[in-house]
């Protein structure tokens, strides 16, 4: 990566990170507000539920909007309002006596915000980046995420530690400067043609999306079947520490840290590896990461202790971190720049809704029978890791620009 490209890169980077603390940051904080407001378990669930599907929903509307517009106009206003969304919550918290329907209110433009994020910064980057040194910049985007996943727990916890509804303030002090960095430091490429009318351009991704059907739809599916285990195990994860260890609050939050954080060093590495091999081996590593996901899955289905669990989580972790960035870059590259955004927003959709339903899923059936949960998951992600190798196909843009393209 060129010097010159660091800084805004930087910046770039910070978007992930940002979106990746909608609902993580509340995680430790949830059953104080619980108690200040007087909640039951399934409304201080709506916290959460508020953010995610609006956020799920508009992802769609954001490519469309940044393919026609560009990727900054997305990105930049939607970082405001996302903010803004956070400091609204946080007023309602303080200054109202009973501030939940508000709250909500807020978390729903909020997640308008965050919906235009992350995976307008994905297309961004597939952008900028030509050849072998979008794999890295992929992984780094991903070790940004994954970065955020880590901090958030901690951060969070933190924040409540001066009042319960203190973690929603830390979102406008974040997002902006963040915003502001991408709108002053990136510079877009230009636009390669001139945007076409709505018509055409759903007919273009129609043909995209028929003509590469099964890889693309594999693809999503791993990369939303790998996020949906991870977090069921992390949340899982976490009850138990809190029931059967007594480890809660921060300390909580920081063991948590251990697997995100193999997800994030991994990201990294991988993104790094398929670089040095002009992104060829993606479709290989994508299948290693979910092998290793399955067999991560196989520990908790026999076995409570916290050791192994742990163990388990991490391997889960790395394997996680080690699969994204190749299926980033398989599905960044699987169409031009003025498509890229749909395409991408379509694996955002898919993403965040592994992510959001994974936690409720796996805690309403462990429940049920543990041993089984587990694995029907580990078969599932073993299973996943063959419909991979046999549908997922390096795109031809990705293959042109790996043997052609230079980075920018």
């Amino acid at each position: 990566m060129k010097a010159s490209m660091r800084i805004p890169f930087a910046f770039l980077c910070g978007v992930p990170f940002v979106m990746v603390l909608s609902n993580s940051l509340l995680i430790p904080v949830l059953p104080m507000m619980q108690g200040q407001m007087q909640l039951t378990p399934f409304q201080v669930g709506l916290i959460v539920t508020a953010f995610s599907v609006p956020a799920g929903l508009s992802i769609p509307l954001a490519g469309f909007l940044s393919d026609r517009y560009g990727r900054k106009v997305v990105i930049v206003p939607a970082l405001f309002v996302f903010g803004i969304g956070g400091l609204l919550a946080g007023v309602a918290a303080m200054l109202i006596p009973y501030p939940f329907p508000f709250l909500l209110a807020a978390r729903v433009l909020q997640g308008l915000g965050g919906g235009g994020t992350y995976q307008m910064a994905m297309a961004l980057t597939g952008d900028i980046f030509q050849s072998s040194e979008r794999a890295k910049a992929l992984g780094l985007l991903e070790s940004a995420n994954g970065l955020g996943k880590v901090v958030s727990p901690i951060l969070g916890s933190l924040a409540g530690l001066i009042i319960w509804f203190a973690p929603f303030f830390v979102y406008p002090l974040l997002a902006v400067p963040v915003a502001i960095g991408v709108w002053v430091t990136v510079k877009e490429p230009e636009r390669q043609k001139e945007p076409v009318g709505a018509g055409t351009y759903f007919s273009e991704i129609g043909r995209i999306l028929k003509r590469n059907a099964l890889s693309l739809g594999a693809a999503y599916l791993a990369g939303s079947l790998v996020l949906f285990l991870l977090f069921g195990l992390l949340s899982y994860l976490s009850d138990i520490l809190e029931d059967n260890y007594s480890i809660e609050g921060l300390r909580k939050g920081l063991v948590i840290a251990i697997p995100v954080l193999g997800m994030a060093l991994t990201s990294y590495l991988s993104g790094a590896w398929l670089q040095k091999q002009a992104g060829k081996t993606c479709k290989l590593v994508a299948i290693l990461g979910m092998t290793m996901v399955a067999v991560a899955l196989l520990f908790p289905a026999f076995t409570n202790n916290l050791y192994l669990l742990l163990t388990a989580a991490t391997l889960q972790g790395i394997g996680t971190g080690g699969a994204l960035p190749a299926i980033n870059l398989l599905i960044t590259g699987a169409a031009a720049q003025h498509e890229r955004g749909m395409i991408t927003a379509l694996y955002g959709t898919a993403r965040f809704f592994g992510t959001a339903f994974g936690p409720p899923i796996f805690g309403w059936l462990v429940t049920k029978n543990t041993t089984l949960l587990f694995l029907t998951a580990a078969i599932t992600a073993g299973v996943m890791g063959i419909v991979a190798s046999t549908c997922i196909k390096a795109p031809k843009t990705l293959k042109q620009e790996s043997n052609n393209g230079h980075a920018t």
